[in-house]
């Protein structure tokens, strides 16, 4: 994949577009693919900067689209797949399971992690790229990207679960570690919260 084959960049806070509900995608056709494959050059891009973050998955509203569509890779833990499954129009029918803090990241916050409760169990509903339908129940992490993928669809952040909770802000270090943030200092007065 020629990763400089796009003219598609990653918006990042505090780019207000990050707010827009994204809108259903019809047919697929090859504007759409070529929308598709600009995600995961864009996804690849930032994950070649980044010495200790892997780029797991991004929705189309990070390129500045607002179109129901999300990349999940194929393999969560491996830099060196380059495999991406693709969502249309991904829906959450059923919450499961039960809530569960861990840290969460965004290609499109830089050096910020949050401690967000997720569900860890989700069914999920959308259709791939041929326009086949998809129903997946998902647990663990991989229910926590799906939720987080969806919530871009909807105009939604992760620090917008966390806001209210001072101890849930974390700054990625350049050693790779996490290092807990000042709320008031760090968080409100950066106004990181918009």
């Amino acid at each position: 994949m020629d990763q400089s084959n796009t003219n598609y960049k990653l918006i990042t806070l505090p780019n207000i577009d990050l707010r827009k509900k994204s809108t259903k995608v019809g047919i697929v056709n090859d504007e759409i693919k070529n929308i598709i494959e600009s995600m995961k050059i864009v996804l690849l891009k930032w994950e070649d900067e980044r010495k200790h973050e892997v780029g797991v998955a991004l929705a189309a509203i990070q390129i500045d689209v607002p179109m129901k569509i999300i990349i999940v890779r194929n393999n969560l833990d491996d830099k060196n797949n380059h495999n991406f499954d693709v969502f249309i129009n991904p829906i959450i029918t059923k919450y499961e399971g039960e809530l569960v803090k861990d840290y969460e990241g965004c290609l499109s916050i830089k050096d910020l992690y949050g401690n967000v409760p997720r569900y860890n169990k989700v069914r999920i509903k959308a259709t791939d790229i041929n326009g086949i339908p998809i129903r997946h129940t998902v647990k663990g992490f991989l229910a926590r990207v799906f939720q987080h993928e969806i919530d871009h669809n909807n105009g939604k952040l992760f620090i917008d679960h966390i806001k209210d909770d001072p101890d849930a802000f974390y700054k990625l270090m350049p050693d790779g570690k996490l290092e807990k943030m000042d709320y008031e200092n760090d968080i409100k007065k950066n106004n990181i919260l918009w």
